[in-house]
């Protein structure tokens, strides 16, 4: 029998505030769960405005700690309730002065599994988020989840392999990669980046943006996100690059197993040959 696992994204616009925010999540992912799926992702910050347009130090009030903080507790609360695995994008403050770009990864039964870290941190005009985030510092986890193998890559981070890899390497089988990127700056990547890494590492993406525009800035975030499996196909459709969009896919987790017998990349490795890679 296949390994099929039906998994959801959201891709959505600013309400205005934290609550009809989260409010507006629930509702998607309830609405998930009546479809049958079993794990959701949201996108990046996905209870705030993107607010690293700007450089305020206002900005640092939606931060809360994770687990503890009262969007993860309010989501394990849905996991229990629907059944599903979800993944939860927050403003993580750790201690005073030590924020992050954090997913949490909560389990279908509402046990928080762990979190990941947002690596990479740009700092460009419209995206200054060296401002308010660290560098992520716990490596790339990959959670036993009640759907199988889950990991997190965050927005800037697609561009850089080295973190796909290390998630390929600790058993992921489907990463969730919840972003906030605007069209004037990487539209043409979008649909390039997360398929290839797809196919490098043999495993499912689920490239999610934010849609829409803010009010703290003239970012124009496109949407468009998608599903991709092993091969780097899209699963179904992409979705609106306009406007809010649920997607709901089957993802044939047996693929995986397919494509790295036929492709092999994993046992062609040559970490042997890598050492300068890692050279400052």
């Amino acid at each position: 029998m296949a390994h099929v696992v039906r998994a959801a994204l959201v891709q959505a616009t600013w309400t205005g505030d934290t609550e009809s925010m989260i409010a507006k999540h629930v509702e998607h992912a309830r609405e998930a769960a009546r479809q049958g799926a079993k794990v959701i992702g949201f996108q990046e910050v996905f209870n705030a405005p993107y607010f690293c347009q700007v450089q305020e130090p206002e900005h640092y009030r939606w931060a809360e700690p994770v687990p503890d903080g009262p969007t993860v507790v309010r989501m394990q609360e849905l996991a229990r309730e629907t059944g599903m695995v979800i993944v939860v994008p927050v403003f993580e403050v750790e201690q005073s002065g030590f924020y992050f770009n954090t997913a949490a990864v909560i389990d279908a039964d509402g046990t928080y599994l762990g979190k990941y870290r947002k690596h990479h941190i740009p700092q460009v005009k419209g995206f200054w988020e060296k401002y308010y985030f660290k560098p992520g510092n716990m490596g790339w986890p990959v959670f036993d989840t009640a759907v199988g193998k889950v990991g997190v890559y965050i927005c800037y981070d697609r561009h850089f392999p080295e973190g796909w890899r290390q998630l390929g390497l600790n058993g992921a089988q489907l990463v969730y990669n919840p972003s906030a990127t605007s069209r004037g700056l990487s539209a043409y990547l979008w649909q390039l980046e997360q398929p290839a890494a797809a196919v490098a590492n043999e495993y499912f993406i689920a490239a999610i943006n934010r849609v829409g525009q803010e009010e703290y800035g003239d970012n124009d975030f496109y949407g468009t996100s998608y599903f991709v499996d092993p091969r780097g196909q899209f699963v179904g459709e992409v979705a609106s690059d306009k406007s809010e969009e649920l997607v709901v896919r089957d993802l044939d987790f047996d693929v995986i197993d397919e494509v790295r017998q036929q492709w092999a990349f994993y046992r062609d490795r040559r970490p042997d040959a890598y050492e300068g890679l890692v050279r400052p």
